[in-house]
């Protein structure tokens, strides 16, 4: 199944027999004292006709601390949110954005880690729309969706520290906050001893698509991720991962996301951290 789809393939499933329950997901990563950003009023401006705004911090996420800035949220609450927002497992789910893609990729790895067969993110966001956008908010039906986490998909620490010697570990943050030159956000700079650097800006066109999937294949393979080998990926705080993990599944790659990301790894400082361009 195809983790993405256009604008236009949306329009027609909009207008056919079995539409979509389309989210929308608009949030942006704020650094220390600047402005946050409003996702439910840029929602409430105006919006694809029939989407339901979904919370990233409150309904994607648990409470920052310990276990990193955009922890994994209460199962429960999760789902209650999904239902209320009209999820239902026989049905599929479009997610969206402002364009970024990190927050609609978020909400696509929750879904799809917790069970639901038939999630995409629009290639794109917002941006490529091509449609009418309305003001008015839906009061979609109740659904029916009761997650239920897979055994495969997650990393904890340990784990994303074994892999990244056994296996491969993708660092999806900026390459100068993985080589510890800059740290805007969390208590330290570097990396995971043994990741990779692979920003996930380097994933997307200009326009914010995704590079065609032979591309994408191209640079995880160049990367070490080739056939057989197990993949993770971190970032700061499991959110832009979402979008590397996104990334993978569009090159045809499995890959496992370590949640608590750099902002859980890097508070622990009995944690080892490298700098520099190399793995190490």
């Amino acid at each position: 199944m195809n983790a993405i789809l256009s604008a236009s393939e949306l329009a027609s499933e909009l207008a056919g027999p079995n539409p979509p329950v389309l989210l929308d997901v608009r949030w942006q990563l704020t650094t220390p004292g600047a402005p946050s950003f409003d996702g439910r009023a840029a929602y409430t401006a105006g919006h694809i006709p029939g989407a339901v705004y979904v919370d990233l911090d409150r309904e994607l996420a648990g409470v920052s601390g310990a276990g990193g800035r955009h922890p994994l949220p209460d199962l429960a609450e999760f789902g209650a949110a999904m239902r209320r927002a009209g999820v239902s497992s026989g049905t599929p789910v479009v997610v969206y954005d402002g364009g970024q893609g990190w927050a609609a990729a978020r909400a696509w790895w929750l879904l799809r880690w917790t069970g639901h067969p038939d999630v995409r993110v629009l290639d794109g966001g917002l941006p490529s729309w091509e449609g009418t956008s309305e003001t008015a908010v839906p009061t979609p039906a109740e659904g029916d969706f009761r997650p239920v986490p897979a055994a495969t998909g997650l990393l904890d620490a340990d784990e994303a520290a074994a892999l990244a010697r056994a296996g491969v570990l993708l660092d999806a943050r900026a390459g100068e906050r993985y080589r510890g030159e800059v740290e805007p956000i969390d208590r330290v700079g570097g990396h995971i001893p043994g990741a990779r650097s692979a920003p996930t800006a380097d994933n997307v066109g200009p326009d914010g698509r995704f590079l065609p999937a032979e591309d994408l294949t191209a640079r995880f393979k160049s990367l070490g991720a080739t056939d057989g080998t197990e993949v993770g990926v971190y970032c700061g705080s499991g959110v832009s991962g979402a979008h590397e993990v996104l990334a993978l599944a569009v090159a045809g790659i499995p890959a496992a996301l370590y949640v608590g990301s750099w902002s859980e790894w890097s508070s622990d400082p009995d944690r080892p951290v490298a700098v520099g361009p190399d793995p190490q």
